[in-house]
């Protein structure tokens, strides 16, 4: 079964402290698809954090990949990051 928004937000806060972080399920766009049909969903996923600076794209997305990867897949399919320091937010 998948993560509610609120338990994924908690997970990504805990690896992420103080970062900015909005949580969006889309699972229901991808009704009938093959990942969604097990009950893993999938989300949209937007971090600003600190901890992001001098990263490169793939190296932040792997750090949230990380952050949720004993749900995946059974309870994540797929995720879509935006991963971004305080100052390419603003």
């Amino acid at each position: 079964m998948r993560p509610g928004m609120d338990e994924l937000r908690a997970r990504l806060a805990r690896h992420f402290p103080g970062a900015v972080i909005e949580v969006l399920d889309d699972s229901h766009l991808h009704a009938g698809h093959a990942g969604a049909a097990g009950g893993a969903g999938h989300y949209r996923v937007r971090l600003v954090s600190e901890r992001f600076t001098g990263l490169g794209t793939v190296v932040r997305h792997r750090l949230v990949y990380d952050a949720v990867r004993d749900w995946m897949p059974q309870r994540v399919h797929a995720l879509m990051i935006d991963a971004r320091t305080p100052a390419e937010a603003s």
